[in-house]
């Protein structure tokens, strides 16, 4: 019995060890659940700080985004607005236009961009000459870019119709080291004449810089001028700019010239002459894709009466004979000193130059412009570039190569005969090959 009771006592001892044992683990067990509930606890506190922080970012960028909407919306308007007033205003010259029952020689536009007082001038200068000749030459103000004080000052004229270019794109120059601005320039200058002569329907266009002021015959001169441009394809544009316009070098206010040299600044071009430019206008540098004569004068002048002018000597056959006559008759100078005989000979004389730093150094001595491009000198017809010299005498700066064929000094009828004598672009690879 007393051993029955004994192991009855060992078999309770063994289970209560067992029960503590298993208790413990279960206790080990549950700490680490709880130490790891207590981690999950802290992990979702975390999630949903970070949650809660995300919630408040995208609150602040819906409400970036609403603003900036509503910013697009209103600067939409204003541009809405701006296109309508825009609009308005070209309707509004336009509608004066038509009253007035007059075909207009050429619209006149002003290309603008910063600079307002210089603006200020240009088109004080112009309204000074404008108003008996208002029906004829529709005034118009092209700025590129929103420059406010360029674009106030054009809007403050009536008499003017304001037009704005604006192009916001990136511009890619074509070579390293290009300014943007040419760009810039040529970009304009396309899209004020389209404008101009796709949109509007002039004929002709006046082309002004806004640094600009005119001379008192400048209207009439342009309007005699115009009937050239119908007449004879071969001029591609009339200008109002002589580069060696200064006082010493011209003299006579009625006579023009022709030359293969684009003077640019205040000039007139055609219609059908713009068809051909528009297609292929360049990036950049426009003047130098237009390969025609131009005219240009000797020099302003407020007494010349433009309207009972003969100008048909500057019809492409008929000056060709009146300038080579001319350059024939003065008298040849050679060796050094040239500025010294031009002063001491009566009457007008010339001067051959076999190359560029030739004739460079030559322009130098009389103080004209050096400068050429594409292998025509400034101001230049045939190689020949005309001034005068401190007197009414012409100086004849001729391309020594060309004179023969040009003057007809070889004794064969050149002027007679139009295929003796060289084209332009002849002419051009000439003054390319020596120089």
């Amino acid at each position: 019995m007393a051993n029955f009771f004994c192991d009855i006592r060992f078999l309770l001892l063994i289970a209560g060890a067992a029960f503590i044992y298993i208790q413990m683990r279960l206790f080990t067990t549950q700490s680490k659940y709880a130490d790891r509930l207590a981690s999950a606890v802290d992990l979702e506190n975390q999630c949903t700080g970070q949650m809660r922080l995300l919630i408040d970012q995208i609150s602040m960028q819906r409400g970036d985004i609403t603003a900036l909407k509503e910013e697009q919306t209103r600067r939409d308007e204003e541009c809405s607005q701006l296109r309508a007033l825009v609009h308005d205003l070209e309707k509004k010259g336009l509608q004066r236009v038509t009253a007035m029952g007059q075909v207009p020689v050429a619209a006149v536009v002003i290309m603008a961009c910063n600079r307002a007082d210089y603006l200020e001038r240009t088109i004080q200068s112009i309204l000074k000459y404008h108003g008996s000749v208002s029906s004829k030459y529709p005034l118009f103000i092209s700025q590129d870019g929103s420059n406010p004080q360029v674009k106030d000052k054009a809007l403050s004229y009536d008499q003017i119709t304001y037009m704005q270019h604006l192009d916001n794109r990136k511009i890619q120059t074509e070579r390293p080291g290009e300014l943007i601005a040419y760009y810039k320039i040529a970009n304009h200058y396309k899209w004020a004449l389209d404008a101009l002569f796709y949109k509007h329907n002039f004929s002709k266009v006046v082309i002004l810089e806004d640094d600009m002021e005119i001379a008192p015959d400048f209207f009439e001169y342009f309007e005699a001028a115009a009937d050239l441009l119908d007449k004879d394809k071969s001029i591609m544009a009339v200008s109002s700019w002589n580069d060696n316009g200064q006082k010493q070098y011209v003299k006579d206010p009625y006579v023009l010239y022709r030359s293969d040299f684009f003077p640019g600044l205040g000039w007139m071009l055609s219609r059908s002459t713009w068809d051909e430019l528009s297609p292929k206008w360049p990036k950049a540098y426009p003047c130098w894709c237009m390969v025609h004569s131009a005219i240009l004068p000797d020099c302003p002048s407020p007494s010349v009466d433009w309207k009972t002018m003969n100008l048909s000597y500057l019809m492409e056959d008929n000056f060709l004979k009146y300038f080579s006559s001319l350059v024939k008759k003065a008298t040849p100078l050679h060796g050094q000193d040239l500025v010294l005989k031009a002063r001491n000979v009566q009457g007008d004389v010339r001067i051959h130059y076999k190359n560029q730093p030739e004739f460079e150094n030559i322009a130098q001595q009389f103080g004209i412009f050096q400068e050429w491009k594409d292998g025509v000198p400034r101001t230049a017809y045939k190689g020949v570039v005309v001034f005068r010299y401190e007197s009414s005498n012409r100086v004849f700066l001729e391309k020594c190569c060309l004179v023969k064929s040009f003057i007809g000094l070889n004794g064969t009828s050149s002027l007679d005969r139009r295929r003796d004598i060289p084209s332009f672009q002849t002419l051009r690879r000439l003054l390319q090959y020596d120089s």
